[in-house]
């Protein structure tokens, strides 16, 4: 007998309003919901959930710490929060944790809008919600502005223009998000810092313990694994501060250990590769080139 899964879907906004409470949404493919008009029991807690639409949290003025799943995530100074659909997350057990703001919308809204076209590009919505965005109070007041321009477009008579309009809203709420990342990344030097000395630790420790001849080269998903980040945030993070994404970090410091091992030792570049982790000299070699702009032997002959 095939064991029932324990998530809940939500596939319309529409039951959502319901499982809320809430009255049914003016239009059926995108809402606003300000928690403090949902009854408090209606609230659902400890529950797995999955939304097969987008989301965007909004909580201006929260104190303190709220769960999701096993993590915390600190709205102290308020903040954003984006989930993508089909995304599965932990509904919290505190009642607290539903203060604020979200934006609810389908992804049919955007479909036939360029906006449906380059949402993926907006990366936040693949970030862990401990990636959230932290907003200055200058920040805040924007974001807060554009909720409320929202939701009196929402409030008012669907016509031919409605669509257009959120649309465009929707999309100015996105690109604000894109610039108060980018200031979030280079103003939180010490953390983003800490990050990057972490995963240089990490590399180094993958090729001095010697795992790259069992598991090959070190891959992204392995890197966030161990360091506790989602794919997008990390490689987001990266390109902001050294304009390289993940996998060109990764790659980066492979070539230097090439190098190292070049200048350093009588291996041979066959050696090399293997004990870096490729499968195929000249997939070493290729890589090496493109990198370096000189092959491994000349830079071994610089030397010499």
């Amino acid at each position: 007998m095939q064991q029932q899964s324990n998530i809940n879907p939500i596939k319309s906004i529409s039951q959502l309003s319901r499982i809320l409470g809430l009255p049914a949404p003016l239009h059926p493919l995108v809402s606003l919901v300000d928690y403090r008009n949902v009854p408090i029991e209606m609230f659902p807690r400890g529950q797995k959930v999955s939304l097969d639409f987008y989301k965007i949290s909004f909580k201006p003025s929260f104190t303190g710490h709220i769960k999701y799943g096993q993590e915390y995530y600190d709205f102290e100074e308020g903040g954003l929060a984006f989930l993508k659909p089909k995304q599965i997350v932990f509904s919290p057990e505190e009642t607290e944790s539903y203060e604020g703001i979200a934006l609810y919308f389908h992804p049919d809204f955007i479909r036939n809008y360029p906006l449906g076209k380059t949402i993926n590009q907006y990366g936040f919505f693949s970030y862990d919600v401990t990636e959230a965005l932290f907003l200055s109070a200058k920040e805040k007041e924007i974001i807060a502005n554009l909720f409320t321009t929202i939701a009196n477009e929402l409030d008012n008579n669907i016509d031919n223009f409605s669509q257009d309009v959120l649309v465009s809203q929707i999309e100015l709420l996105l690109n604000y998000s894109n610039r108060f990342y980018n200031r979030q990344f280079i103003t939180r030097k010490a953390i983003n810092h800490d990050i990057i000395t972490s995963l240089d630790k990490l590399l180094n420790n993958y090729f001095e313990e010697e795992n790259s001849l069992k598991d090959g080269l070190p891959s992204v998903k392995y890197i966030c694994t161990e360091l506790k980040l989602s794919q997008r945030y990390l490689s987001d993070m990266l390109r902001s501060l050294t304009g390289l994404n993940t996998q060109q970090y990764i790659q980066n410091a492979i070539i230097e250990r090439a190098k190292e091992k070049l200048s350093t030792t009588n291996l041979s570049v066959s050696e090399i590769a293997y004990e870096l982790g490729f499968e195929h000299p000249q997939s070493f070699s290729k890589l090496f080139k493109t990198k370096a702009k000189i092959s491994p032997l000349e830079f071994r002959q610089s030397f010499n």
